[in-house]
Protein backbone atom coordinates (compact mmCIF):
# COMPACT_ATOMS: atom_id res chain seq x y z
CA UNK A 1 0.00 0.00 0.00
CA UNK A 2 1.37 3.41 -1.22
CA UNK A 3 1.98 5.89 2.07
CA UNK A 4 -0.68 8.53 0.29
CA UNK A 5 0.32 11.18 3.43
CA UNK A 6 1.97 13.28 1.59
CA UNK A 7 0.30 13.48 -1.38
CA UNK A 8 -3.60 14.18 -0.44
CA UNK A 9 -4.02 18.03 -0.90
CA UNK A 10 -5.49 20.26 2.54
CA UNK A 11 -6.28 23.38 2.65
CA UNK A 12 -2.64 24.46 2.44
CA UNK A 13 -2.22 21.89 -0.42
CA UNK A 14 0.50 20.05 0.98
CA UNK A 15 3.36 19.63 -0.99
CA UNK A 16 4.76 16.88 -2.80
CA UNK A 17 1.66 15.59 -4.59
CA UNK A 18 3.81 13.82 -7.21
CA UNK A 19 5.69 11.74 -4.83
CA UNK A 20 2.36 9.01 -4.78
CA UNK A 21 3.98 7.81 -8.51
CA UNK A 22 7.80 7.62 -8.09
CA UNK A 23 8.77 11.31 -7.39
CA UNK A 24 10.17 10.91 -3.67
CA UNK A 25 13.63 11.18 -4.57
CA UNK A 26 15.92 13.80 -5.85
CA UNK A 27 15.77 12.90 -9.86
CA UNK A 28 13.48 10.21 -9.85
CA UNK A 29 11.01 9.89 -12.11
CA UNK A 30 7.25 10.77 -12.03
CA UNK A 31 4.56 7.97 -13.20
CA UNK A 32 2.04 11.16 -14.56
CA UNK A 33 0.10 8.70 -16.20
CA UNK A 34 -1.41 6.60 -13.67
CA UNK A 35 -1.47 10.09 -11.60
CA UNK A 36 -3.07 11.26 -13.62
CA UNK A 37 -5.67 8.12 -13.97
CA UNK A 38 -5.95 8.11 -9.94
CA UNK A 39 -6.94 11.85 -10.38
CA UNK A 40 -9.95 11.20 -12.62
CA UNK A 41 -11.31 8.10 -10.95
CA UNK A 42 -10.82 9.76 -7.44
CA UNK A 43 -12.37 13.01 -8.42
CA UNK A 44 -9.70 15.48 -7.73
CA UNK A 45 -7.68 16.16 -11.07
CA UNK A 46 -8.02 19.60 -11.20
CA UNK A 47 -6.95 19.51 -7.07
CA UNK A 48 -3.56 17.24 -8.16
CA UNK A 49 -2.63 19.61 -11.34
CA UNK A 50 -3.13 22.81 -8.60
CA UNK A 51 -0.45 21.03 -6.89
CA UNK A 52 1.75 19.61 -9.73
CA UNK A 53 1.28 23.41 -11.09
CA UNK A 54 2.96 25.02 -7.43
CA UNK A 55 5.69 22.50 -7.36
CA UNK A 56 6.95 23.54 -11.05
CA UNK A 57 6.59 27.11 -9.82
CA UNK A 58 8.65 27.04 -6.76
CA UNK A 59 11.07 24.62 -8.11
CA UNK A 60 10.63 21.45 -6.56
CA UNK A 61 11.20 19.44 -9.12
CA UNK A 62 13.83 19.43 -12.36
CA UNK A 63 12.72 19.87 -15.76
CA UNK A 64 13.02 15.94 -16.46
CA UNK A 65 10.83 15.44 -13.20
CA UNK A 66 7.79 17.56 -15.09
CA UNK A 67 4.95 15.95 -17.34
CA UNK A 68 5.73 16.22 -21.17
CA UNK A 69 4.20 18.89 -23.26
CA UNK A 70 1.56 16.00 -24.19
CA UNK A 71 0.86 15.15 -20.59
CA UNK A 72 0.81 19.32 -19.56
CA UNK A 73 -1.92 19.86 -22.48
CA UNK A 74 -3.75 16.72 -21.28
CA UNK A 75 -4.09 17.77 -18.15
CA UNK A 76 -4.97 21.19 -18.06
CA UNK A 77 -7.86 20.10 -20.99
CA UNK A 78 -9.44 18.24 -18.20
CA UNK A 79 -9.24 20.87 -15.62
CA UNK A 80 -10.75 23.23 -18.13
CA UNK A 81 -13.32 20.65 -18.49
CA UNK A 82 -14.60 20.48 -14.74
CA UNK A 83 -14.02 24.64 -14.94
CA UNK A 84 -16.70 24.41 -17.38
CA UNK A 85 -19.06 22.37 -15.80
CA UNK A 86 -18.79 24.26 -12.55
CA UNK A 87 -19.56 27.37 -14.85
CA UNK A 88 -22.42 26.12 -15.90
CA UNK A 89 -23.98 24.69 -13.05
CA UNK A 90 -23.40 27.83 -11.34
CA UNK A 91 -25.20 29.67 -14.67
CA UNK A 92 -28.37 26.96 -13.96
CA UNK A 93 -27.95 28.04 -9.85
CA UNK A 94 -28.36 31.51 -10.98
CA UNK A 95 -31.24 30.71 -13.49
CA UNK A 96 -33.42 28.52 -11.33
CA UNK A 97 -33.26 30.93 -8.25
CA UNK A 98 -34.08 33.70 -10.29
CA UNK A 99 -37.09 32.15 -11.81
CA UNK A 100 -38.70 30.72 -8.71
CA UNK A 101 -37.60 33.77 -6.24
CA UNK A 102 -40.06 35.38 -8.66
CA UNK A 103 -43.30 32.81 -7.96
CA UNK A 104 -41.78 33.44 -3.63
CA UNK A 105 -40.46 29.85 -4.22
CA UNK A 106 -37.17 29.90 -2.27
CA UNK A 107 -34.23 27.33 -2.97
CA UNK A 108 -31.62 25.46 -1.00
CA UNK A 109 -28.36 23.93 -2.77
CA UNK A 110 -27.76 20.42 -0.98
CA UNK A 111 -24.11 19.21 -1.18
CA UNK A 112 -22.57 20.06 -4.62
CA UNK A 113 -21.83 23.94 -5.21
CA UNK A 114 -22.24 24.99 -1.42
CA UNK A 115 -19.73 22.58 -0.55
CA UNK A 116 -17.41 23.74 -3.23
CA UNK A 117 -17.41 26.83 -1.76
CA UNK A 118 -15.71 25.28 1.19
CA UNK A 119 -12.34 24.83 -1.22
CA UNK A 120 -9.33 26.42 -1.60
CA UNK A 121 -10.48 26.64 -5.58
CA UNK A 122 -14.22 26.27 -5.57
CA UNK A 123 -14.05 25.80 -9.19
CA UNK A 124 -12.18 22.60 -9.02
CA UNK A 125 -14.78 20.50 -7.28
CA UNK A 126 -16.12 18.60 -9.77
CA UNK A 127 -19.61 18.85 -9.90
CA UNK A 128 -22.28 16.00 -11.33
CA UNK A 129 -25.57 17.35 -10.62
CA UNK A 130 -27.55 19.96 -8.83
CA UNK A 131 -30.16 19.26 -5.92
CA UNK A 132 -32.52 21.73 -4.36
CA UNK A 133 -35.06 21.37 -2.33
CA UNK A 134 -38.08 24.72 -2.98
CA UNK A 135 -39.70 25.64 -0.27
CA UNK A 136 -42.28 28.40 0.32
CA UNK A 137 -42.40 30.32 3.72
CA UNK A 138 -45.83 30.47 5.60
CA UNK A 139 -46.89 33.12 8.20
CA UNK A 140 -48.73 30.66 11.46
CA UNK A 141 -51.36 32.24 13.05
CA UNK A 142 -48.92 32.85 16.13
CA UNK A 143 -46.95 34.99 14.38
CA UNK A 144 -43.90 32.39 13.89
CA UNK A 145 -42.92 31.32 10.02
CA UNK A 146 -43.07 27.93 8.87
CA UNK A 147 -41.34 26.42 5.63
CA UNK A 148 -43.55 24.05 3.16
CA UNK A 149 -41.98 22.56 0.49
CA UNK A 150 -42.68 23.67 -3.30
CA UNK A 151 -41.20 20.64 -5.17
CA UNK A 152 -44.75 20.08 -6.65
CA UNK A 153 -45.88 23.75 -7.92
CA UNK A 154 -42.16 23.93 -9.10
CA UNK A 155 -41.94 21.21 -11.37
CA UNK A 156 -45.62 22.78 -12.70
CA UNK A 157 -44.32 26.09 -13.30
CA UNK A 158 -41.00 24.27 -15.03
CA UNK A 159 -43.13 22.26 -17.45
CA UNK A 160 -45.65 26.02 -17.76
CA UNK A 161 -42.59 28.23 -18.53
CA UNK A 162 -39.77 26.26 -19.73
CA UNK A 163 -41.59 23.07 -21.42
CA UNK A 164 -39.20 21.09 -19.37
CA UNK A 165 -40.02 17.43 -19.36
CA UNK A 166 -39.86 16.35 -15.69
CA UNK A 167 -39.02 12.14 -14.60
CA UNK A 168 -40.71 11.53 -11.78
CA UNK A 169 -39.61 7.99 -11.39
CA UNK A 170 -37.51 8.18 -8.70
CA UNK A 171 -38.46 8.21 -4.82
CA UNK A 172 -38.07 10.89 -3.34
CA UNK A 173 -37.03 13.39 -5.91
CA UNK A 174 -38.02 14.54 -9.32
CA UNK A 175 -35.37 15.02 -12.06
CA UNK A 176 -35.04 17.33 -14.95
CA UNK A 177 -32.37 19.03 -17.27
CA UNK A 178 -32.31 22.85 -17.97
CA UNK A 179 -29.02 24.05 -20.44
CA UNK A 180 -27.40 20.55 -20.17
CA UNK A 181 -27.72 20.20 -16.30
CA UNK A 182 -29.34 17.50 -14.57
CA UNK A 183 -30.99 18.84 -11.53
CA UNK A 184 -32.63 16.64 -9.34
CA UNK A 185 -35.67 18.32 -7.26
CA UNK A 186 -36.23 16.57 -4.11
CA UNK A 187 -39.58 16.67 -1.82
CA UNK A 188 -37.81 14.98 1.35
CA UNK A 189 -34.30 14.09 1.82
CA UNK A 190 -33.58 11.16 1.63
CA UNK A 191 -35.18 7.69 0.13
CA UNK A 192 -36.98 6.32 3.17
CA UNK A 193 -38.11 3.12 1.31
CA UNK A 194 -34.64 2.17 0.25
CA UNK A 195 -33.31 1.78 4.25
CA UNK A 196 -35.84 2.08 6.77
CA UNK A 197 -33.00 3.74 9.16
CA UNK A 198 -33.38 6.42 6.77
CA UNK A 199 -36.46 7.58 8.01
CA UNK A 200 -35.26 8.48 11.68
CA UNK A 201 -32.54 10.69 9.54
CA UNK A 202 -35.33 12.09 7.74
CA UNK A 203 -36.79 12.94 10.63
CA UNK A 204 -34.38 15.06 12.03
CA UNK A 205 -33.35 16.55 8.65
CA UNK A 206 -36.90 18.03 8.47
CA UNK A 207 -35.91 19.16 11.84
CA UNK A 208 -33.12 20.33 11.20
CA UNK A 209 -34.33 22.11 7.80
CA UNK A 210 -36.38 24.72 10.03
CA UNK A 211 -33.07 26.32 11.49
CA UNK A 212 -31.52 29.47 9.68
CA UNK A 213 -30.07 28.75 6.57
CA UNK A 214 -26.78 30.42 5.21
CA UNK A 215 -27.50 32.84 2.70
CA UNK A 216 -24.96 33.40 -0.55
CA UNK A 217 -25.48 34.85 -3.56
CA UNK A 218 -25.25 33.40 -7.48
CA UNK A 219 -24.48 36.37 -9.46
CA UNK A 220 -27.62 38.40 -8.79
CA UNK A 221 -29.50 35.83 -7.20
CA UNK A 222 -29.90 34.15 -3.81
CA UNK A 223 -29.82 30.96 -2.93
CA UNK A 224 -29.48 29.60 0.78
CA UNK A 225 -27.50 26.54 1.93
CA UNK A 226 -28.58 24.10 4.90
CA UNK A 227 -27.45 24.52 8.85
CA UNK A 228 -23.81 23.23 10.04
CA UNK A 229 -26.31 20.79 11.51
CA UNK A 230 -28.28 19.69 8.67
CA UNK A 231 -24.99 19.97 6.63
CA UNK A 232 -23.07 17.21 8.69
CA UNK A 233 -26.02 14.89 9.06
CA UNK A 234 -26.83 14.63 5.68
CA UNK A 235 -23.56 14.65 4.28
CA UNK A 236 -22.34 12.18 6.57
CA UNK A 237 -25.54 9.87 5.27
CA UNK A 238 -24.61 10.74 1.72
CA UNK A 239 -21.23 9.57 1.97
CA UNK A 240 -21.95 6.52 4.58
CA UNK A 241 -24.71 5.24 1.93
CA UNK A 242 -22.32 5.83 -1.15
CA UNK A 243 -19.85 3.56 0.38
CA UNK A 244 -22.65 0.67 1.82
CA UNK A 245 -23.96 0.58 -1.84
CA UNK A 246 -20.57 0.85 -3.94
CA UNK A 247 -17.82 3.07 -3.05
CA UNK A 248 -16.71 6.87 -1.96
CA UNK A 249 -13.59 8.62 -3.50
CA UNK A 250 -10.96 11.15 -2.14
CA UNK A 251 -13.79 13.75 -3.29
CA UNK A 252 -16.06 12.56 -0.59
CA UNK A 253 -13.33 12.85 1.97
CA UNK A 254 -12.50 16.24 0.71
CA UNK A 255 -15.77 17.04 1.37
CA UNK A 256 -16.37 16.36 4.72
CA UNK A 257 -12.70 17.47 5.61
CA UNK A 258 -12.71 21.00 4.23
CA UNK A 259 -16.76 21.37 5.81
CA UNK A 260 -15.77 19.75 9.30
CA UNK A 261 -12.76 22.78 9.19
CA UNK A 262 -15.01 25.65 8.01
CA UNK A 263 -18.32 24.92 10.25
CA UNK A 264 -17.11 22.19 13.36
CA UNK A 265 -17.55 25.05 16.11
CA UNK A 266 -20.95 25.39 14.31
CA UNK A 267 -21.94 22.14 14.69
CA UNK A 268 -23.42 20.18 17.45
CA UNK A 269 -21.41 17.03 17.97
CA UNK A 270 -22.95 15.54 20.77
CA UNK A 271 -26.21 15.58 18.80
CA UNK A 272 -24.88 14.33 15.83
CA UNK A 273 -22.95 11.28 17.58
CA UNK A 274 -26.22 10.51 18.85
CA UNK A 275 -27.55 9.85 16.01
CA UNK A 276 -25.02 8.27 14.33
CA UNK A 277 -25.26 5.74 17.23
CA UNK A 278 -28.62 5.28 17.07
CA UNK A 279 -28.66 4.24 13.55
CA UNK A 280 -25.25 2.56 13.36
CA UNK A 281 -23.36 5.07 11.90
CA UNK A 282 -21.06 5.94 14.44
CA UNK A 283 -18.37 3.86 13.54
CA UNK A 284 -18.34 5.16 9.90
CA UNK A 285 -18.38 8.54 11.29
CA UNK A 286 -15.17 7.88 13.59
CA UNK A 287 -13.14 6.38 10.23
CA UNK A 288 -14.06 9.11 8.36
CA UNK A 289 -12.93 11.77 10.76
CA UNK A 290 -9.77 9.61 11.30
CA UNK A 291 -8.51 9.14 7.38
CA UNK A 292 -9.53 12.59 7.10
CA UNK A 293 -6.76 13.61 10.06
CA UNK A 294 -4.22 11.11 9.60
CA UNK A 295 -4.31 11.76 5.62
CA UNK A 296 -5.54 14.94 4.92
CA UNK A 297 -4.05 16.88 7.29
CA UNK A 298 -7.38 17.77 9.20
CA UNK A 299 -6.53 19.73 12.31
CA UNK A 300 -7.81 17.05 15.40
CA UNK A 301 -9.06 19.63 17.29
CA UNK A 302 -12.22 20.80 15.11
CA UNK A 303 -13.08 17.62 16.29
CA UNK A 304 -15.49 16.86 19.48
CA UNK A 305 -14.21 13.60 19.95
CA UNK A 306 -12.24 10.57 18.36
CA UNK A 307 -12.06 7.25 18.78
CA UNK A 308 -10.03 4.74 16.77
CA UNK A 309 -10.41 1.19 15.16
CA UNK A 310 -6.90 1.22 13.58
CA UNK A 311 -8.01 -2.35 11.65
CA UNK A 312 -11.37 -0.61 10.39
CA UNK A 313 -9.79 2.09 9.50
CA UNK A 314 -7.45 1.00 7.31
CA UNK A 315 -9.92 -1.38 5.60
CA UNK A 316 -11.88 1.71 4.46
CA UNK A 317 -8.92 3.44 3.47
CA UNK A 318 -8.00 0.00 1.21
CA UNK A 319 -11.78 -0.01 0.14
CA UNK A 320 -11.96 3.87 -0.85
CA UNK A 321 -8.79 3.79 -3.14
CA UNK A 322 -8.98 0.69 -4.17
CA UNK A 323 -12.49 -1.11 -3.65
CA UNK A 324 -12.44 -4.90 -2.97
CA UNK A 325 -15.46 -5.24 -5.52
CA UNK A 326 -14.33 -3.74 -8.89
CA UNK A 327 -16.62 -5.90 -11.21
CA UNK A 328 -17.50 -2.84 -13.98
CA UNK A 329 -21.57 -2.42 -13.64
CA UNK A 330 -23.17 -4.34 -17.08
CA UNK A 331 -24.89 -1.37 -19.28
CA UNK A 332 -27.77 -2.84 -21.27
CA UNK A 333 -27.30 -5.98 -20.20
CA UNK A 334 -31.61 -6.23 -19.16
CA UNK A 335 -32.82 -6.77 -15.75
CA UNK A 336 -31.06 -10.25 -15.61
CA UNK A 337 -28.16 -9.71 -15.79
CA UNK A 338 -28.55 -6.18 -13.41
CA UNK A 339 -30.27 -7.74 -10.93
CA UNK A 340 -27.41 -10.51 -10.54
CA UNK A 341 -24.70 -8.12 -10.37
CA UNK A 342 -26.18 -6.15 -8.00
CA UNK A 343 -26.63 -8.54 -6.04
CA UNK A 344 -23.41 -9.59 -6.23
CA UNK A 345 -21.84 -6.42 -5.38
CA UNK A 346 -24.42 -5.97 -2.33
CA UNK A 347 -23.19 -9.78 -0.81
CA UNK A 348 -19.76 -8.23 -1.45
CA UNK A 349 -20.36 -5.19 0.64
CA UNK A 350 -22.35 -6.45 3.42
CA UNK A 351 -19.20 -5.58 5.83
CA UNK A 352 -20.11 -2.08 4.59
CA UNK A 353 -23.63 -2.23 5.79
CA UNK A 354 -22.58 -3.49 9.03
CA UNK A 355 -21.14 0.03 9.58
CA UNK A 356 -23.80 2.09 8.02
CA UNK A 357 -27.15 0.52 8.95
CA UNK A 358 -28.71 -0.63 11.90
CA UNK A 359 -31.28 -3.03 9.94
CA UNK A 360 -30.38 -6.62 9.24
CA UNK A 361 -29.13 -7.71 5.30
CA UNK A 362 -32.18 -9.83 5.28
CA UNK A 363 -34.57 -6.84 5.84
CA UNK A 364 -32.88 -4.38 3.78
CA UNK A 365 -32.94 -7.32 0.99
CA UNK A 366 -36.87 -6.97 1.47
CA UNK A 367 -36.96 -3.52 1.72
CA UNK A 368 -34.82 -2.58 -1.35
CA UNK A 369 -36.31 -5.32 -3.60
CA UNK A 370 -39.88 -3.70 -2.90
CA UNK A 371 -38.51 -0.03 -3.29
CA UNK A 372 -37.19 -1.36 -7.05
CA UNK A 373 -40.65 -2.87 -7.73
CA UNK A 374 -42.78 0.22 -6.39
CA UNK A 375 -40.50 2.80 -8.73
CA UNK A 376 -38.79 0.20 -11.39
CA UNK A 377 -37.23 2.52 -13.81
CA UNK A 378 -35.06 3.76 -10.88
CA UNK A 379 -32.92 0.36 -11.77
CA UNK A 380 -30.27 1.49 -14.09
CA UNK A 381 -29.92 -0.98 -16.46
Amino acid sequence: MIDMRTYLPNQQCCSAVFELYGGSGEGSMIDYSSLYSFAMRQGIVAIVWDEVQRAIAERCMSSVQQPSKVQKIQWAMAVEQVEFRYARQRRVIEKLASFFAEHNIHMMILKGYGLSLNYPVPEHRPCSDVDIWLFEEVRNPDGSISRQSAQQRADNLLREHFNIEIDEDKHHHTVFYLDGVMVENHYDFLNVHAHLSNRTIETRLQHLAKQPMVQVTVGDSRVYLPSPDFHALFLLRHSAAHFAAEKITLRHLLDWRYFVEKESANINWSALRDIAEQTNMHRFLDCLNAICVDYLNMPIENLDVLNRDNDLETRVWNEILNAEFSEPKPTGAGYLKSWSYMFRRWWANRWKHRIVYNESLVKTFVVQLWSHLLKPKSLKL
